[in-house]
């Protein structure tokens, strides 16, 4: 049983990895983006009969998408498809084809970010853009996705049924795209881009705190991006987040998995590589005029920490300042919690706690668990340590993800010992 177990766990961790990449390559091949994802849980479900009796073959990529090809080509002949299609289908998917010109273009090639484009076409509402290409691109599930939207599972759901119906009805191409075109799309691909970097950054749900193989995803497809449009200052303003927030990842964490918090991270952990090639992008950003945008504000938020030598020497007067523009400029709730948190450091706690009160009737925010989280760090930097344990319990009750549980529980034991 502990073996089949063992097997289970490396079949659900290598589809975290690899189902994207499988979808991507599914779609080139059938030019349907259901179909595609309908043959790679087909995989998955073949890898989970399979793989605990046989173990995890040493290319599992490659099992899967070999797999989803025989599921394929088995349904085609099945549903004994229009000749001249199931005979396009069966022979692209018998063979691993080699890409044709366009496919291969110097412009769009990685299929991963075709995909991330395709997703994000004009057609659909930006919801069901940023909501579909988490599903397809960053791995993670339904609820999950309606977590980091503050929004019931359900109407998350909704949103992507909708949004495949709209690209199957309208006939969506899967064609390269024209750099006139990936401008037009940009702003959703970042925002897809930023929300896949998050959930790797600090997992809404699960065992583990962090999931890596997003972050490095989301961070390697930004890359490409600003090579691909050198011109988007956004663009750059989020690749120099991204650097500068993957630069503290392995200092977030002890050997066992368990949260460190900000103030006592080792900063010599920190990756000193990724801070230079942050600050480098964020100057790229501001240079091409875009020192306003959000991911550049919110960059030079996390310059401001990777500059710090210690905890004690943040500039956390000038973070507040940042906070205030992004606050103006989006009009978040969480924008508004962090900077609260940022007044909270540089004035004081009781200077924060009335802005936190105003800030909880907030209807988005109900059961977000970081704003009874402040709350519990504001009381007890305000000797209440009582208050602040019921806050903590509060915030524990509110989070999916069992690490911070157990951290918030830890603080809120401390506090009543």
């Amino acid at each position: 049983m502990a073996d089949r177990d063992a097997a289970r766990r490396s079949v659900e961790a290598v589809w975290r990895i690899e189902s994207a990449r499988l979808i991507a390559g599914l779609v080139r091949f059938t030019r349907d983006l259901d179909l595609a994802e309908e043959l790679a849980q087909d995989a998955l479900v073949a890898a989970l009969e399979h793989w605990p009796g046989d173990g995890v073959p040493d290319r599992p990529g490659a099992w899967l998408m070999a797999t989803a090809k025989r599921r394929a080509i088995d349904r085609g002949r099945r549903q004994r498809l229009l000749a001249d299609k199931q005979a396009q289908l069966v022979d692209e998917l018998a063979v691993q084809a080699a890409p044709t010109p366009d496919e291969a273009g110097e412009d769009f090639g990685d299929p991963l970010l075709r995909l991330l484009f395709l997703a994000c076409h004009p057609i659909l509402p930006m919801d069901a853009r940023l909501a579909l290409t988490l599903r397809l691109l960053g791995g993670l599930e339904t609820a999950e996705i309606a977590r980091a939207f503050l929004v019931p599972e359900a109407t998350l759901a909704q949103r992507i049924v909708r949004a495949k119906k709209t690209l199957a009805q309208a006939r969506v191409p899967f064609e390269e795209l024209t750099r006139a075109q990936a401008i037009e799309r940009l702003d959703a691909v970042l925002a897809v881009l930023y929300l896949i970097f998050n959930e790797g950054y600090s997992a809404t749900a699960g065992e583990d705190l962090l999931r890596p193989a997003l972050c490095h995803e989301a961070l390697r497809l930004a890359r490409i991006l600003v090579a691909l449009l050198p011109r988007a200052s956004e663009a750059h303003g989020l690749l120099a987040l991204l650097e500068l927030q993957a630069s503290r990842l392995s200092a977030r964490t002890d050997k066992s998995g368990r949260p460190i918090l900000l103030a006592e991270q080792d900063r010599s952990r920190w990756d000193r590589l990724l801070i230079r090639r942050g600050l480098a992008s964020l100057t790229q950003a501001e240079a091409l005029g875009g020192a306003a945008g959000s991911y550049a504000l919110q960059a030079a938020i996390a310059a401001c920490h990777a500059r710090a030598a210690r905890h004690e020497d943040t500039d956390w007067s000038r973070i507040a300042a940042l906070y205030q523009r992004l606050v103006d400029l989006t009009g978040s709730p969480v924008v508004e919690l962090n900077r609260i948190v940022a007044v909270s450091m540089a004035q004081g706690p009781a200077s924060a706690l009335p802005l936190l009160d105003a800030l909880s009737g907030e209807p988005s925010l109900r059961a977000y668990h970081l704003l009874p989280a402040v709350r519990g760090d504001l009381l007890l930097r305000l000797q209440r340590p009582a208050d602040a344990a019921q806050a903590f319990r509060a915030a524990a009750a509110l989070t999916h993800n069992a690490r911070e549980r157990e951290l918030l529980l830890g603080r809120a034991d401390r506090c009543q010992a």
